[in-house]
């Protein structure tokens, strides 16, 4: 059993280590972010590449070892900028949002991105064949930029929008629910013309039902990125908005610092318009605006003395009788939250539950008293619940048919909440205008509907 420093060596050892002391070596700040990921060898797998990684771990094949130290470090640098840049959460959080991402394609682009950030570089090699964002963009966009002002325009959702071009087969789709296949299962027996085993996969590893065939861009990228492994292997286990934000944030920082710190020695081309792109989660905002709505304001109370009058005595040194000093007291007993919700049809199960679970959680932990209400057209429920014992679990929300947001604002304003809160689709009317603040909780594909008055959060 090693001691001491040897035992220290051999619990970090790993394939990857010569290639991390060589970028340290030559580019001390940027090369240092090796030093946050953390990296596992891997037993050999069919067709696995020589390195991978999840979006926080490089996993090191076998066949890593028999490359040149040049080509390691390569490598290496290559899936730290993957790690840095936050390319396989930023998978998941553009299939969430898109519902079908193809993950070849995606991980083309991200290769180009970083494959351009650090061509500059004569202490390491890139991948054979390895693509280059500015190749990509003329290639297939036509777009003739040098590598610099590609680093600085192009972020890897706008590139891979910009390429994805696949179109749903709809000959095939019908076909495929006629033969009962469905989901999945479905996709795995589906083959498409170019690119064909590519997309399977792809579609298998998105779960569409229904598979797309590449259009003019997305078979030049694939073509591009023949002779490129795919290295990024997102998955969704503790995925967390909130710590994906924190760590998107932390990752952000690093890299600027480092490429501040290397200055000519950067491992960086140029700054990317890639950085890691911090947002909000919706929860957080949500919790400080009903912190601050629900937070019990002060009055004062004419009918009690200040604590200074009364540790006086009401007199001054002299004697004198001091002026009456009204002391405070709460506004009001209990801070009182109103939460409308629109069952018209608009909103989806899976965000209703997100939703009623974290005002549950508000409610339970700033003891505030709840009033639930339920409607469409008209109020259709509602459920009043004491403070800090919210359960939606007893509300029935059921409607249906047209919107109109006004009935249920009056029913709210009847309860004299102190901050209130619509999830809604935003597609009604509004004429009645409460006495309370409303926050205006909208779904992501709903965003771009105007809100009558108070603020609008989108949840997504």
């Amino acid at each position: 059993m090693p001691e001491g420093a040897d035992a220290v060596d051999a619990l970090y050892a790993h394939r990857g280590t010569r290639a991390v002391q060589r970028m340290v070596e030559y580019a001390p700040a940027t090369g240092s972010l090796a030093l946050w990921v953390h990296h596992l060898d891997v037993a050999q797998e069919i067709d696995a590449p020589k390195a991978s990684n999840d979006g926080s771990t490089i996993r090191y094949s076998p066949s890593f070892e028999r490359l040149s130290l040049p080509r390691q470090t390569g490598l290496v640098a290559h899936q730290v900028l993957h790690v840095a840049l936050r390319h396989a959460p930023r998978y998941i959080e553009l299939h969430r949002q898109l519902g079908d991402v193809d993950l070849e394609l995606f991980n083309i682009c991200a290769d180009a991105i970083v494959n351009s950030a650090l061509a500059h570089l004569s202490w390491l090699e890139l991948e054979t064949g390895a693509v280059l964002l500015e190749d990509l963009l003329a290639k297939v966009l036509g777009v003739r930029e040098n590598g610099e002002k590609a680093l600085l325009e192009w972020d890897l959702e706008r590139l891979y929008r910009a390429i994805d071009d696949r179109a749903r087969d709809n000959s095939r789709m019908l076909r495929s629910r006629k033969d009962g296949s469905k989901g999945k299962k479905g996709n795995q027996g589906e083959k498409s013309g170019q690119g064909s085993a590519n997309s399977a996969q792809s579609e298998r590893r998105t779960g569409n039902s229904a598979p797309r065939s590449d259009g003019p861009h997305s078979y030049l990228v694939r073509a591009l990125g023949r002779n490129s492994s795919r290295d990024l292997v997102p998955t969704e286990e503790g995925a967390d908005p909130q710590t994906e934000a924190a760590q998107s944030r932390e990752w952000r920082e690093r890299v600027l610092r480092g490429h501040a710190g290397d200055g000519n020695h950067s491992m960086l081309r140029a700054l990317l318009a890639d950085l890691p792109k911090v947002h909000t989660p919706w929860e957080q905002i949500l919790r400080t605006q009903l912190a601050r709505g629900l937070s019990l304001k002060r009055a004062l109370n004419w009918s009690r003395p200040a604590r200074s009058y009364i540790a006086n005595q009401g007199r001054i040194a002299s004697g004198k009788r001091m002026p009456w000093e009204p002391g405070w007291s709460s506004g009001k007993a209990v801070a009182r939250l109103v939460v409308m919700i629109d069952v018209s049809g608009s909103i989806d199960d899976e965000l209703l539950g997100r939703f009623t679970a974290e005002i549950a959680a508000i409610t339970r932990r700033l003891e505030a008293k709840s009033v639930v209400i339920v409607g469409d057209l008209r109020v259709r429920k509602v459920e009043v619940f004491e403070p800090g014992r919210i359960d939606f679990n007893e509300v029935e929300f059921h409607g249906g048919g047209g919107t109109d947001f006004s009935p249920l604002l009056q029913e709210a304003d009847r309860w004299r909440p102190d901050i209130g809160v619509f999830l809604t689709d935003l597609e009604g009317p509004a004429t009645y205008r409460p006495g309370f603040q409303v926050i205006w909780a909208v779904p992501k594909a709903k965003a771009d509907n105007p809100h009558p008055f108070g603020r609008k959060l989108v949840l997504e």
